[in-house]
């Protein structure tokens, strides 16, 4: 027998002896899982790498630019922010002269105005922002000089200024960067969306499939779910877009092949005896406009009946799918819709849908419903009614994204777990209606320079709080270019410890944790 196979017959051993080791479904209480984040759904700063091949990488669909004309010395604006005439008359540039790339090819490219409407050519040259949906007349060819611009349209005709503050498209030779008319510096304001749209639509087909493959077979593997079984981790909730329905030919540009992977993690669930959550993390039209909702260019369009149908659509084909998976523990409707742009009844009468769809595959798996992000207060699901049996609210916690917490300290950090968090997760706890959940969490904060002693007090206080939560909690992410949220260095580096004593007695443990916090805020 070739060392291969020797291999792979220890490798089976191994799976049947921990198999033979792990929780049952009689010893499985509460939810101590870990997310699969950055993987079937692609987020750029997880793992910045993919994104290193694209060419024009800076111009990404969803890149905020400001085009300056070098002649003119003023910024093209689109009066109102779209709808109208576009003039090149602005000494300083704001919202109105800011458009959003979409992005055709590695040179074509469409400019989106603030209210949506794309950039275009009359029939007499002038160029105005008035087409919603962009076709030929709106896509443009970009000859880049560093940050000077030549812009064409495809019928070869380049963009100029005139003397009296038109952009027009009546340029008809080819321009040196010496013709300042039709030379234009291009600003980029914002450049932070780095998800699957960015990375399919940037390689295109052909090497966004090899991409992505490659990174999906070795960003999570078999090795981790060993790590996490042997970790007091009993589940993996494991973010999906909306096109894993559509696999192996989901709608362009994404690219297929996550369902082939959701499978073999359920399959590696087994073997391990651990849960699954499948978290619907990008939905059609984006929930949130984030990149991690595969959002094209930071707008929010999921809010439209034939988008709350195609989720449910989603929803539909992974409930029929893995009903009947005995590693299925729950699955999750929507992930972090925006407070701002998801009113909430539209968002309660979906959850209610999905919830009956869900059910009507299995009468046990829990139906997950996530708090909207921002402005919003989870008692408002509570109050929804939104299925009688196994349900479950989720609640993402993080001392970031909000100004509140950039001047904290580790010790005021580690209060507002104990003050702030588990006030609340013990009221809805308490609540009459679905069990409580934090679905996301992470061991890191905007503390400079904390010491290794300090996250692990940071890290103590939220696995005792949100241990308190009555379905549990998931941790944000099990592996991230940024490692203090990686899970798996968190683990070996011991800035994270976690076991079965720890989520056995949370009453005793806060305790202790609470007077480890007294000493730390005499000694700092």
């Amino acid at each position: 027998m070739g060392l291969p196979h020797t291999a792979v017959l220890i490798f089976g051993l191994l799976c049947v002896f921990q198999l033979s080791h792990s929780s049952s479904d009689n010893d499985f209480t509460k939810v101590r899982a870990v997310n699969l984040g950055g993987w079937l759904v692609v987020e750029g700063w997880i793992k910045p790498s993919l994104f290193d091949g694209i060419p024009n990488g800076d111009m990404l669909d969803g890149t905020q630019v400001q085009l300056k004309s070098v002649a003119l010395q003023k910024y093209v604006s689109a009066a109102g922010g779209g709808g109208g005439r576009v003039a090149v008359d602005q000494d300083v540039a704001s919202s109105w002269e800011t458009f959003k790339l979409w992005r055709v090819s590695d040179s074509e490219f469409q400019f989106r105005s603030l209210s949506g409407q794309f950039l275009t050519r009359s029939n007499d040259d002038v160029i105005s922002a008035t087409t919603d949906s962009p076709g030929d007349s709106e896509t443009f060819f970009i000859e880049r000089n560093n940050s000077l611009l030549h812009i064409k349209l495809l019928n070869g005709r380049y963009l100029q200024v005139t003397n009296n503050n038109q952009l027009t498209s009546n340029y008809h030779s080819q321009p040196g960067w010496g013709d300042d008319v039709a030379t234009f510096e291009m600003t980029i304001v914002a450049n932070y969306l780095r998800g699957d749209y960015q990375l399919a639509n940037g390689y295109g087909p052909v090497q966004a499939k090899s991409v992505l493959t490659e990174h999906r077979k070795s960003f999570v593997t078999v090795k981790d779910f060993h790590l996490l079984s042997q970790s007091k981790i009993n589940a993996v909730r494991i973010p999906v877009g909306w096109w894993i329905a559509y696999d192996p030919d989901p709608p362009a540009p994404f690219v297929g092949g996550s369902l082939d992977n959701l499978d073999r993690a359920f399959h590696w669930a087994q073997i391990f005896g651990l849960k699954c959550i499948i978290d619907l993390h990008a939905a059609p039209g984006s929930q949130n406009g984030m990149e991690h909702s595969a959002s094209r260019d930071g707008s929010v369009d999921w809010p439209s009946e034939a988008n709350i149908q195609k989720s449910l659509d989603v929803i539909n084909f992974l409930a029929q799918r893995y009903a009947d998976n005995p590693s299925l523990l729950g699955i999750e409707l929507l992930n972090e819709p925006s407070a701002g742009a998801v009113p909430l009844d539209i968002l309660v009468s979906y959850y209610k849908r999905g919830y009956k769809i869900v059910r009507s595959y299995s009468e046990t798996a829990y139906v997950i419903f996530c708090q909207r992000i921002g402005n919003a207060d989870p008692m408002e699901l509570y109050q929804a009614d939104l299925g009688p049996t196994n349900t479950v609210v989720d609640l993402h916690y993080y001392n970031l994204f909000d100004p509140y917490y950039e001047k904290l300290n580790a010790t005021e950090n580690i209060r507002v777990a104990y003050k702030n968090r588990l006030p609340q997760v013990q009221a809805l706890n308490s609540a009459n209606g679905p069990l409580v959940f934090i679905g996301e969490w992470v061991n890191e904060w905007n503390v400079a320079n904390a010491s290794q002693a300090q996250y692990q007090l940071f890290g103590k206080a939220q696995l005792e709080v949100f241990g308190e939560a009555s379905f549990g909690w998931s941790y944000w992410t099990v592996r991230c270019n940024s490692v203090h949220w990686d899970y798996e260095w968190n683990l070996r580096n011991r800035y994270l410890i976690i076991g079965s004593s720890t989520l056995g007695r949370p009453h005793y443990m806060i305790l202790v944790t609470g007077c480890l916090v007294y000493l730390l805020s005499i000694l700092t």
